[in-house]
């Protein structure tokens, strides 16, 4: 009896802590970061009257290194973009000519869609730059989730706070929104079709709708995703884009 006693102990102190915020957010930093990414994605922008989808493929290394490359429709097709530590460099084939987006530019819309260069630029792991709190559960798509309300601990971040559901099984976001300094709602996001990759659960659909603008809002989908993959150091580089 004693023993049997002695492992519920062990079994209930293993038990994992759902009221701790920021142990919830190392879980989700586990599966969302990494060291380098590889994908081809889809991004749908879903305008008032008709849609237009984007087809690039990206590599990223770390949280300050990144390089996309548009592959259709043919207007797009050969636009690039390199993140190199906090800056950003856009090359257009048509005009060939490398144009850095920074200070007030960064907030403006990618190609038309729901998502800014801002959050395009900020990789970095949300336990980095926010507190978090548990304030609650709730059931979204089926499954069962963790309310937790995230607030900016630095000053260089594109929200100041967020609210965001979080799988109680795959420690994934199913849905967050996202809020300026003053509190006002600025993006909702949706995360589906999660897979588990590599050993990590990861959400391969992405919908962003910005409240600030007209239209029906921006899929993003990763078609193709490979993990710590071996990226060549060339790549970013400002000579790369116009290669």
């Amino acid at each position: 009896m004693k023993v049997m006693i002695f492992i519920l102990i062990c079994m209930l102190g293993l038990a994992f802590d759902y009221t701790d915020g920021d142990l919830i957010m190392r879980k989700v930093d586990q599966n969302m970061s990494s060291r380098n990414r590889v994908f081809e994605s889809s991004m749908t922008i879903h305008g008032k009257r008709n849609s237009r989808t984007i087809v690039s493929r990206t590599m990223s290394e770390g949280t300050k290194k990144s390089f996309t490359e548009s592959l259709s429709p043919v207007s797009e097709k050969g636009t690039k973009m390199l993140k190199l530590q906090g800056q950003l460099w856009i090359y257009s084939q048509s005009t060939d000519r490398i144009i850095q987006i920074s200070g007030n530019m960064l907030r403006q819309s990618v190609m038309g869609s729901d998502l800014s260069y801002e959050d395009m630029m900020d990789d970095r792991k949300l336990t980095e730059i926010y507190s978090a709190k548990v304030t609650g559960e709730e059931k979204v798509a089926e499954r069962n989730t963790i309310l937790v309300e995230l607030n900016a601990k630095v000053e260089n971040v594109a929200y100041f706070k967020q609210r965001m559901w979080i799988d109680q099984e795959r420690f994934v976001p199913l849905k967050e929104e996202l809020y300026a300094k003053s509190g006002q709602l600025l993006k909702r996001v949706e995360f589906k079709d999660v897979e588990k990759i590599q050993g990590r659960w990861f959400p391969t659909t992405i919908f962003y709708k910005d409240i600030l603008k007209d239209g029906n809002g921006t899929e993003f989908k990763m078609t193709s995703l490979k993990f710590d993959q071996d990226i060549p150091e060339y790549l970013f580089t400002k000579a790369a884009l116009k290669q």
